[in-house]
């Protein structure tokens, strides 16, 4: 492996065509996690969306010897006291659909007032070098409400019923090129971008 490649530890499609569009503009070969088909897969065992992206982030590293990037992201829900939090893929149980995810939600804020759908997506992204040694790490939020029924069909996970704040259109109805500006995992890709252009710039210079 080569230091211009650079691992995306996940096998999500959506996730990944959102991360290769915020990083097209780095000089690097993005890779991800399909192109390793007998890799251990990593457990996000922690209890933080920072350490989550941590453990995905050094153990992918460790085993492909690639410089990698995970992140780890989620729905907190006020109403639901933050819930579900770095349990929003498994909110459903494991083999649940996006569109059962997004079904238990809304049963769960059934009965809540209008005034109390305040929500909110996180995004933590680490950039771990080839040795597994953590060199980064970004953090993005986006402020937002959870919409009364689905609507939207770009996107993917909770898009179609999170509303950001100063919109009326879902994350699955507005354009990706607006998504990606303004959401939580655009906001914390902007910094990493920041961070692996510096890489490159001191490579180059070296």
């Amino acid at each position: 492996m080569t230091d211009s490649e650079l691992l995306i530890a996940t096998y999500n499609e959506g996730k990944l065509q959102e991360l290769r569009e915020l990083l097209d503009e780095l000089p690097f070969e993005l890779r991800d996690l399909h192109s390793f088909p007998s890799i251990e897969v990593v457990a996000e065992t922690a209890g933080t969306f920072v350490d989550n992206a941590s453990l995905k982030a050094t153990g992918y590293a460790r085993q492909t010897r690639m410089m990698t990037l995970a992140d780890d992201s989620g729905l907190e829900v006020d109403a639901l006291d933050g819930a579900p939090g770095v349990h929003s893929a498994r909110y459903a149980g494991d083999r649940a659909s996006d569109a059962e995810r997004v079904r238990k939600l809304l049963q769960e804020l059934s009965g809540a007032k209008a005034t109390d759908r305040g929500a909110r997506f996180v995004s933590a992204v680490v950039i771990a070098d080839r040795d597994g040694v953590i060199l980064n790490t970004s953090i993005g939020v986006c402020q937002g409400e959870i919409a009364e029924e689905p609507r939207g069909s770009n996107g993917f996970g909770y898009d179609p019923i999170f509303t950001p704040r100063g919109f009326d259109k879902t994350f699955a109805e507005l354009p990706s090129e607006i998504k990606n500006r303004i959401s939580h995992r655009g906001l914390a890709l902007r910094k990493t971008v920041e961070f692996l252009r510096s890489l490159t710039v001191r490579s180059r210079a070296g």
